[in-house]
């Protein structure tokens, strides 16, 4: 049986991981948030690691809230990079493997064609750099670390994009969102499964960890507007949504204008497939419907 810590355990990934979880019957998963250890205590860690002999640590804690990390950046750093950097070397001192997840906003968002791993890191919003961070400590640590990057995270649980369209699209009869901002939504679910498949793979010999830098996103592409058009057609919103420009919806944080990921290199080391953004969609609002 493989013992795994999964940090962040109320969030959207956390919730997704629990969810799934029963179809890893060789996985021991204990979830943790804020109330019951404190990742930014590395005594607390260090002592509640030793005690339950994990293998890996999967940390789905963040502090996730982009436009406030303008006025936080204290609070952002401590969770973002000074808390990853404590899961890092308590990981290394007990022999365990570290998967930290990390975001798109690494990058400034000019590019022109998917992100590798490699490309240049230019953040350019508190909450970037404090993940950015939280990535550079980690691999500085020298704990064997895969660093996941995603994009676009909604779910089922909590509060998220699909759920805040959903409800303003039954409220209003017109929405404007922006158009020319691109990426890829990203099923919180298909992130969690493709990190419980790099462990079961990993842990049972029939794959090497290889510690490094990875992308993971649902394929395909989309604006925030192209997302939202889907999320009505699908759930049966009858709602007058009109694509507006980023310059028209200004917020405190700037956003990557455009943050597609390539993900050929998660695909080929650890043979994950993914499945298309749209295709998720669906799954999530059925399982949204089915929860109403």
């Amino acid at each position: 049986m493989t013992k795994i810590l999964v940090t962040g355990g109320n969030g959207q990934l956390g919730n997704s991981i629990n969810s799934i979880k029963d179809k890893y019957s060789n996985l021991e998963i204990t979830f943790t948030d804020i109330d019951s250890l404190d990742i930014c205590n590395i005594d607390d860690i260090e002592k509640f690691v030793h005690q339950n002999k994990f293998q890996y640590i999967v940390n789905c804690a963040a502090y996730t809230a982009v436009d406030k990390a303008e006025s936080e950046e204290n609070l952002a750093t401590k969770i973002n990079a000074t808390a990853v950097e404590n899961l890092a070397i308590v990981a290394k001192n007990n022999n365990c493997k570290l998967i930290n997840v990390s975001t798109d906003y690494v990058f400034d968002g000019n590019a022109h064609k998917p992100y590798i791993e490699d490309d240049n890191t230019e953040p350019t919003s508190v909450y970037g750099k404090t993940k950015l961070k939280g990535e550079q400590l980690a691999f500085a640590s020298k704990a064997e670390c895969i660093n996941i990057r995603t994009s676009w995270l909604y779910s089922e649980f909590g509060n998220n994009f699909v759920k805040t369209m959903i409800k303003l699209g039954t409220e209003r009869d017109q929405l404007g969102i922006v158009w020319d901002q691109v990426g890829t939504p990203t099923y919180a679910v298909d992130l969690a499964k493709a990190i419980l498949d790099i462990i079961e793979s990993t842990s049972s010999g029939e794959k090497e960890f290889q510690s490094g830098i990875y992308h993971y996103s649902n394929e395909g592409v989309a604006s925030w507007y192209d997302f939202t058009i889907n999320i009505h057609q699908i759930y049966d919103i009858n709602c007058d949504v009109t694509p507006i420009e980023t310059k028209e919806y200004p917020t405190p944080a700037p956003r990557p204008c455009y943050s597609v990921l390539n993900k050929a290199k998660i695909k080929n080391v650890y043979s994950i497939t993914i499945p298309h953004w749209r295709n998720s969609l669906e799954r999530c609002i059925e399982s949204i419907k089915a929860e109403q």
